[in-house]
């Protein structure tokens, strides 16, 4: 089949269609549903004429409506970045950008960034780091955390409103079964998401009365996600602007804000970099409190993965896109179909128990053992925070480190770590427990629930523990070097039945080697 651009886009592509500077190679970009031109200092991108249901750009005054609503809604994430709609005007044969001939097409003009830096180059470059993730995680919650929502908003939050949408992705993806995709695998993911919406509608309604169905980014993957410019402020710290939010469906756009955080996690696991998403999700969690989230997180990875199958499948169907890239895009929706059937499998979740004096590195392990193995790390210093609503950031006062506080917050630790296990979570409980009460709240309701437990107890000699204490900058734990000795004189030692659990852990050592000399296969498996 021959290929071909629209004679637009054939003009746009030339440097004598641009009433400005261009490079010399502008380079087109086409998704399933937009053109994208690079032109050096500023983008055009153009929306096809297209109708997918749950899109629609297929009249001229649709377009012109969504490029007003997209460069008003990424205002907020992308600030300085979406500039002008423009009008794009055609006399005889010739186009022109707000030319005097008839308008026949809108485009939005932004300002072009590095195309290098967007987070899935940076990956491809092996320059994105866990330190560049947890900023991310910060900058998604801080988003979030403005995001508009009202009583109109919510109501997409009922299982109605999202079965709908989930439901929809199934219908629009069956001509591809037997194409991309197993009858089996269509059929388990399916039945997966009607057993969730049949059997958890309270979980869903939770979310409702929390008001975490908000106006939120809707298609947050790493292609959508780059770092800003500020080569001319060497003072700036690197900002995150993360642009091309969801303008064109508000089923996609008012959505609970795991939504966004699925999208996210999965692209870094569909990447093969099940680190980098857990570096993210884990400082996202941190920072929101938002635990419980993570009962309906597996449903939007899944839904996730399923969205970008469908949409890459659409590829294989356009008229303008060559037989080379449909055999590529075939490729990559067999793969993310694939990817959502496997979030829907059941897992055996666990609950891995630090356990040692401050400095002794709980943290510093249960961040290794998280980012290895894609654990859920929930720290004690934020909990204890997040239920005292004391910012992470600031120091807390005496009154969150009584006894009363002390027993509420193991208490919170082992509830959100039992919900989220019996989700088939990891979940690494990152504190001292050094108490048997406190170690008990978790060790009952694990048992209670037939989750397995590990107690990982870290250990250094005192003058390591008071050198690291003394250097720690930066972090939300508030503990110093000086109450080391007190903490010695009310640890309590393992019980017998507590014993047979422990895996001591030398941190001056290397972590791995004595993770494989325990034999802790178990873990290693994972």
């Amino acid at each position: 089949m021959s290929f071909s651009l629209p004679p637009l886009i054939a003009q746009m592509s030339r440097s004598e269609f641009y009433p400005h500077p261009v490079k010399s190679s502008i380079e087109v970009i086409q998704t399933h549903v937009s053109f994208v031109l690079l032109t050096g200092e500023y983008v055009y991108k153009i929306k096809k004429p297209v109708d997918f249901g749950f899109l629609d750009y297929s009249t001229l005054e649709k377009r012109r409506h969504f490029c007003h609503e997209e460069l008003r809604m990424n205002q907020r994430g992308a600030p300085g970045i979406y500039l002008e709609v423009v009008s794009i005007t055609q006399h005889d044969d010739r186009f022109a950008l707000n030319g005097d001939g008839d308008i026949v097409e809108y485009a939005l003009k932004m300002k072009q960034f590095p195309t290098n830096s967007l987070f899935v180059d940076l990956l491809d470059r092996g320059e994105l780091t866990e330190t560049l993730m947890e900023q991310l995680g910060r900058s998604v919650a801080d988003y979030h955390a403005t995001s508009p929502t009202n009583d109109y908003i919510l109501k997409f939050g009922s299982i109605e409103q999202i079965r709908q949408a989930i439901d929809d992705n199934y219908r629009y993806t069956e001509p591809y079964i037997g194409r991309v995709q197993t009858q089996q695998q269509f059929d388990d993911t399916k039945a997966y998401t009607d057993r969730m919406f049949d059997r958890h509608r309270d979980w869903f309604e939770s979310r409702v009365r929390q008001q975490k169905i908000r106006e939120c980014h809707g298609d947050l993957h790493l292609r959508n996600i780059a770092l800003a410019d500020n080569s001319h402020d060497k003072t700036l710290r690197e900002r995150i602007l993360l642009f091309d939010c969801i303008e064109f469906n508000e089923p996609f756009r008012f959505v609970d804000v795991m939504y966004d955080v699925a999208f996210t996690v999965m692209d870094c696991e569909a990447r093969g970099r099940i680190d980098l998403g857990n570096a993210f999700l884990n400082t996202y969690l941190e920072r929101t409190g938002d635990w419980d989230g993570l009962r309906v997180l597996p449903l939007y990875l899944s839904r996730q993965a399923y969205v970008r199958a469908k949409v890459t499948s659409f590829l294989l169907d356009d008229a303008a896109v060559s037989e080379a890239e449909k055999a590529k895009a075939a490729k990559t929706a067999s793969e993310y179909y694939t990817l959502a059937w496997q979030y829907t499998r059941s897992r055996q979740g666990r609950i891995l128990m630090m356990s040692g004096l401050s400095g002794s590195g709980k943290s510093t392990t249960a961040r290794s053992i998280s980012r290895r193995f894609g654990a859920v790390q929930f720290r004690s210093d934020a909990v204890r925070k997040h239920l005292a609503g004391v910012p992470l950031d600031e120091r807390g006062s005496d009154d969150i480190y009584t006894p009363e506080m002390s027993d509420r917050t193991y208490d919170r630790l082992a509830e959100i770590g039992t919900i989220a296990a019996l989700q088939g979570w990891t979940v690494v409980l990152d504190a001292k427990s050094d108490r048997v009460q406190w170690r008990k709240f978790v060790l009952d309701r694990a048992q209670a629930a037939s989750i397995p437990v590990q107690i990982l107890h870290c250990t250094a000699p005192i003058e390591v523990l008071r050198d690291r204490l003394d250097r720690r900058t930066g972090d939300i734990a508030d503990a110093t070097a000086d109450l080391l000795a007190s903490q010695q004189a009310k640890a309590e030692a393992f019980t017998e039945m507590e014993t047979a659990l422990v895996l001591e852990i030398d941190t001056t050592q290397d972590l791995e080697m004595q993770l494989v000399s325990a034999g802790l296969t178990a873990l290693s498996e994972l």
